[in-house]
Parts: C-alpha cells; structure tokens; sequence
C-alpha cells in the first residue's frame, strides 16, 4: 500500500508559498501552485482545504494569494501526513482479507506481523515527526 500522493503534494504547495512569498509579480493560487506540482487545480484545491482546515494556511478572497500562518520550523511532515488524512492510525499496512484459518500460517500470520507493521509505522511517523518544512525549504536552490 502506498501513501496517498496529496501527501507530497502538500509538501510541495506549502514549500512553493514560502519560497514564491513577497514575490509582488505572481499571485499565489491553486492555479499557480497547480503549474507548479503539474496537476490539475482543483486537485490543489482540495489539498489546499485540508491545509486550511489544519490552520497551515490562510487563503485570502479577492487577490486569491495563499500565504502561510505558520513559521516552517512549527510545520513537521507528521503534521502535513496527518492533515492531509493519509494513513489512519497503525493503518499504514493493509492485510489481505481473509487468510486460510485451516492453514498455521493463514491463521497466524496477521497478528505475528501487526506487531512488527505497527512498530515499522510508528518509526516513519517519529522520523516525519522530526523533519520540519524549513528543512525541506533549505535544500531547494536559490535562484540567480
């Protein structure tokens, strides 16, 4: 199973609003931010509304431009993996439905692996826990 991709996608708007902010020439929306990730905008869209939602971002009528409300070093990748409603909790691995009950692995395999499969979730949610937006903003080069 694979994490939804509005994971990255959300990683990847709210670095393109800090790094384009201040920038007068361009007006921060779903469609700019769309040209960006190169997807459609209403995709944007509704990744934009969970980031909202979650207090990341304000989004402002008229001049439409979306800025941060929050510092990058206040924003950690758990944050977003949660915001954007990725993963339930210790849902990340999906079991097959119905294992042979008959079969001694069949009938063993799901809880002697849940355990393994939570610790593994666990260890990636505390090492997004530790990654915060301005350490993914610093590795981006600066423009000339």
């Amino acid at each position: 199973m694979r994490i939804s991709s509005r994971f990255t996608i959300a990683i990847h708007v709210l670095t393109c609003i800090k790094y384009f902010e201040g920038n007068e020439d361009l007006n921060i929306n779903s469609e700019f931010l769309a040209g960006s990730v190169n997807i459609n905008p209403v995709i944007i869209r509704q990744v934009l509304l969970k980031l909202k939602s979650a207090g990341f971002i304000n989004i402002s009528r008229g001049k439409r431009n979306i800025t941060l409300k929050k510092a990058l070093n206040e924003i950690s990748l758990f944050d977003i993996y949660e915001a954007v409603g990725c993963v339930k909790s210790e849902q990340l691995f999906k079991f097959h439905d119905a294992p042979n009950p008959l079969c001694p692995v069949g009938k063993n395999i799901q809880p002697i692996l849940n355990d393994y499969l939570t610790d593994a979730q666990k260890a990636l949610e505390n090492e997004l826990k530790r990654i915060s937006l301005d350490d993914i903003i610093k590795k981006i080069p600066a423009e000339n």
